[in-house]
């Protein structure tokens, strides 16, 4: 691993050596409270991950997002591309959801939720220790020549690698396609459906690229959001930090002597152990301060944490804090600026469930047919033809279909039928006729309000243009 500590650290990442080439990361296995809980959450996440796209509400998918069929399910409501607005929305809202999350509270989003964080740590890692033991015995092992031991435990970690790869593709492909075909692609034989297995090898082959050698170089190199970081912290970002002031004090840091008095010396709680960079999963040290590579995965708090205790100093040398609670020594405080951003996000967050739970059932778009002109019939009847076209989200037919014109005194009329049924999670569309009398128009093209009714219960509203004699 790259030397660290040296006042060029910024100028390098600590995946690469002198040479600039890559740097392998051993990172010791994290023991202690932050690390605990951290297992809980990634278990939950893990389980809510594998199960959503088997889950199902009212007969839709919890969560679906085929995109080649533009067919969508969110919290077991199916959106189709009439819903588009929606998708902006939520785009518009995720990113100023990050910003704020950012600027208030750091990167905790990668060390926390993550899926790239909680694979590679809490599933690929973890299975890393189990095959290979811990930093001392994985150094050692990439050492090794290739014996029977070492060609032994790697063709099991690459075999166990790609079955979890595997595994992660077939549930992305569920997400993807629906589960509901993946188990009946399975069912039917993977020699049935091609195409299919190719995508399916194929995002294997990724995940197991991602996870079994491009591994951190996700986080440094490829993924924004550590950049974004750079230009959105400030000192009152709440971050894995280490207090400097605390650490290094008049003498700076120096390796622990149980025989000397420690705070009589003048020299920093820092005792130079290296613990926090041996347990880094992207190879940095906290110690130079906050930077890109640092995905607040609390390792190093857990680290110091337990040295600090051994050696009879208190514990939170390395810890979440802002730069200001470090330069002034104060304690963490919600502050009035993470309460204003925590409210804005909260608004944020319940104006999207808002959206999302209260659109249309029905999706109503009537436009006039293109290059026709209006029509004038017996009894000074202005005449316009229309394309209808309804989309059912809902799991159940809506029946007994009708259209009334309510802004106006006239009539509609289907072509080919008085009523019509639109089947469950499908669209019908067809022709009619809106017949106004001329004396009713205001104008040469009017708004007129049309009703979609199922029975005597009108399911939408919609609006389009009517045209008709030009008045002088």
């Amino acid at each position: 691993m790259a030397e660290q500590g040296k006042d060029n650290f910024r100028d390098t990442i600590g995946t690469l050596n002198e040479e600039g080439k890559r740097a392998w990361v051993f990172p010791k296995m994290p023991v202690g409270k932050w690390y605990e809980y951290r297992k809980y959450v990634s278990y939950v996440l893990l389980i809510f991950l594998f199960a959503a796209p088997f889950v199902k509400i009212n007969g839709h998918q919890f969560l679906l997002f085929n995109v080649l069929e533009r067919r969508f399910n969110i919290f077991g409501l199916p959106f189709w591309p009439q819903d588009f607005y929606i998708f902006v929305m939520v785009m518009l809202v995720g990113v100023l959801f990050v910003i704020l999350f950012t600027v208030a509270f750091g990167r905790l989003f990668c060390g926390w939720v993550c899926p790239q964080t909680i694979f590679m740590e809490m599933v690929f890692r973890r299975i890393e220790y189990w095959i290979d033991g811990d930093r001392g015995k994985q150094m050692r092992l990439a050492k090794m020549p290739w014996n029977r031991e070492k060609i032994l435990k790697r063709s099991l970690k690459w075999f166990v690698f790609f079955v979890i790869s595997f595994l992660i593709a077939n549930v992305f492909l569920a997400y993807l396609i629906g589960s509901d075909r993946l188990i009946r692609y399975i069912t039917d034989g993977p020699m049935e459906h091609m195409s299919t297995l190719i995508s399916l090898i194929i995002f294997t082959g990724v995940f197991y690229f991602v996870f079994a050698w491009f591994r951190e170089q996700v986080c440094i190199i490829v993924c924004p959001y550590g950049r974004l970081q750079g230009v959105l912290l400030d000192n009152k970002s709440i971050v894995v930090a280490y207090d400097h002031k605390r650490g290094e004090k008049e003498k700076g840091r120096a390796k622990f002597n149980k025989k000397e008095d420690r705070v009589a010396s003048g020299k920093g709680d820092c005792i130079d152990c290296f613990q926090c960079v041996h347990v880094c999963p992207t190879g940095i040290d906290i110690r130079n301060g906050t930077q890109m590579e640092c995905v607040n995965c609390t390792a190093c708090i857990d680290a110091c944490n337990n040295i600090m205790e051994a050696v009879d100093l208190p514990k939170g040398l390395i810890r979440y804090a802002s730069e200001e609670n470090i330069e002034k020594k104060t304690k963490f405080e919600f502050t009035p600026r993470l309460k204003g951003y925590t409210v804005v996000l909260g608004i944020l967050t319940a104006v999207l469930v808002g959206m999302l739970f209260l659109r249309n059932d029905v999706e109503a778009d009537i436009l006039r047919l293109p290059g026709q002109l209006y029509e004038r019939k017996a009894d000074n009847i202005i005449s316009n033809v229309y394309t209808y076209k309804l989309v059912n989200k809902t799991n159940n037919d809506i029946e007994d279909v009708r259209f009334k014109l309510l802004s106006h005194n006239g009539k509609i009329k289907i072509v080919s039928h008085e009523t019509f049924t639109v089947p469950a999670g499908d669209f019908a569309e067809g022709t009619l006729f809106i017949e106004v009398n001329a004396s009713a128009l205001s104008g040469d093209k009017d708004k007129v309000v049309i009703g979609v009714f199922s029975g005597e219960e009108q399911i939408e509203t919609t609006r389009t243009a009517f045209l008709g004699p030009r008045s002088y």
